[in-house]
């Protein structure tokens, strides 16, 4: 991966703001939306509105993304709203990890990102295994109580769903809906801010004071070399640079060193678990479950790229 000259000071603060600029407006929306969900959405429609059972509502799920297109940075707080409202874990965690990556912006993004024949190649293989992960990562969560995964505040808001159902759908003057949405979206940024800028101002440090080492840069084409290592290193690079869905596309496609599958697996796994995510997460997830879907996703992107890696390097026909 083709990098800048080290920088003497890492520029720290550069790369603080640039992430935290580029991630704070998603959260923002993100929250009005959970406070629109809480104010107006009644208590379990989203599980009348799936289908009844188990893995065609978790397939169907992985395709809301399609219907209601956000970014990693957004997805949480609805996440967590969406629970409190009936949404099946499973079908919850499901639409968690596969909207940043099934979704039309981002799908626009890759193609733009990748000019020319292998265009059509990258996005479709990004959405389809971006899909395919989570769909599985629904599955297996899906075995487990609610009380094993979640935070007990978020366990909290949906132990009486009938109260909740009375509330939202108690008559209301006008504008009260509105002024409990605003709270609402009040307190779910806030929650959620505070971990979100923890997470940048990790990510920030190791990305300036980690990735621009000179010893680093000189090895980066041996390892774009290595067909075991490319994949992983990749990954770990998504994890610490911790890019937004919608444009980290046009960070990896400019690289002329790695291979296809080695920009696929980073582009599937940095949406789905990258390190401001992890304390996103955790407003929603135990620490445990953070770990284990950290390990499984990892892994599982890693088989699926080198699984489909020969399909990728194939030679496509030239029109």
């Amino acid at each position: 991966m083709s990098l800048p000259p080290p920088s003497q000071h890492g520029d720290i603060w550069v790369a603080f703001l640039s992430i935290l600029l580029e991630g704070i407006p998603f959260i923002l929306i993100g929250s009005l939306v959970s406070g629109l969900i809480d104010a107006f959405l009644p208590a379990r429609v989203m599980d009348r509105l799936l289908p009844k059972r188990g893995l065609p509502a978790i397939l169907a799920s992985g395709l809301l993304g399609i219907i209601f297109p956000v970014c990693e940075c957004a997805i949480v707080p609805v996440i967590r709203r969406l629970v409190q409202k009936g949404l099946p874990l499973g079908c919850a965690m499901t639409y968690m990890l596969a909207a940043p990556i099934v979704n039309p912006i981002v799908a626009l993004s890759t193609y733009s990102a990748f000019q020319g024949r292998d265009a059509g190649m990258m996005t479709s293989a990004r959405v389809l295994l971006g899909y395919s992960i989570a769909v599985l990562a629904g599955i297996v969560l899906s075995k487990f109580g609610a009380a094993r995964l979640l935070q007990p505040r978020v366990l909290a808001g949906i132990a009486s769903p009938e109260s909740s159902a009375a509330a939202a759908d108690s008559p209301q003057s006008p504008g009260d809906g509105i002024v409990r949405a605003l709270r609402t979206a009040q307190q779910d940024f806030m929650d959620t801010v505070l971990y979100f800028v923890i997470g940048v101002g990790i990510a920030s440090v190791a990305q300036t004071q980690l990735f621009y080492r000179e010893g680093l840069q000189a090895s980066i084409q041996n390892i774009a070399a290595n067909h075991w290592l490319a994949a992983p290193v990749l990954m770990l690079a998504a994890f610490i640079l911790s890019l937004c869905s919608t444009t980290d596309a046009f960070i990896i496609a400019a690289d002329s060193l790695f291979a296809a599958s080695a920009k696929l697996a980073f582009l599937v796994f940095g949406p789905m678990f990258d390190m401001k995510l992890i304390f996103l997460y955790s407003t929603v997830l135990k620490p445990k479950v953070i770990f284990w879907l950290a390990l499984g996703l990892f892994l599982a992107v890693y088989l699926a790229t080198m699984a489909i890696e020969p399909a990728l390097s194939s030679p496509m026909p030239r029109p």
